[in-house]
């Protein structure tokens, strides 16, 4: 992790967890399933908090949900949903813990469908990050009308947690969109450094 650079955000005390996750994921083109599940979840569970709050729980959430691989996912009984209830390691909230199964089924049938998940959504940037140069986190949107394309898309699908704000959040994390403000260490050209050799992004354990 660097130390003494701008960031977007994650720069404060204390805050070392959250600047590596912009350093080294935030923006950086995803093109593996299993991640991009894990994204898409990750940003349901956030609906209503902040991202830090899901953040700190995310290994929680990977052992909660079968290292987010959708069809284990898919074949979660109910009393492993109902279990998760109990589970103080990440968000107790009922409509968001069942959604993730619900989500996975139809995420199996986008990728029956597609190939790969990946080829379905980057399909709605023609297949490249768009690329944004924006001064301060005030000039970032919440949703866009592509984000508000996905959002319906999904949500046509059977998907839950899928509004489109919480698209526009998941497309900056998996580098659909790069919101680095033109400031930021990571903007385009040290991102461009960064995704060198690597196009699949960061891969999860």
């Amino acid at each position: 992790m660097k130390k003494n650079k701008k960031r977007c955000f994650g720069s404060a005390p204390g805050k070392e967890f959250y600047a590596e996750y912009h350093d080294k994921e935030w923006g950086i083109p995803v093109h593996n399933d299993r991640q991009l599940f894990e994204m898409l979840i990750l940003e349901g569970a956030q609906a209503g908090l902040s991202w830090e709050t899901i953040l700190k729980r995310r290994e929680e959430y990977r052992k909660a949900f079968h290292h987010f691989d959708p069809a284990k996912v898919a074949k979660m009984t109910e009393d492993e949903l109902k279990s998760l209830l109990e589970n103080k390691g990440i968000i107790r909230n009922r409509l968001k813990i069942y959604a993730v199964r619900q989500n996975a089924v139809i995420f199996l049938q986008i990728q029956e469908q597609f190939g790969s998940f990946s080829k379905y959504v980057w399909n709605f940037v023609e297949g490249k990050p768009i690329v944004v140069r924006r001064k301060s986190l005030q000039d970032i949107p919440s949703s866009t009308p592509i984000s508000d394309k996905l959002s319906k898309d999904l949500k046509k699908r059977g998907m839950t947690f899928v509004g489109s704000k919480v698209i526009y959040a998941f497309m900056q994390a998996v580098g659909l969109v790069n919101d680095h403000l033109v400031d930021c260490w990571c903007s385009r050209s040290s991102l461009d450094k960064q995704t060198a050799g690597f196009s699949n992004g960061p891969q999860v354990s």
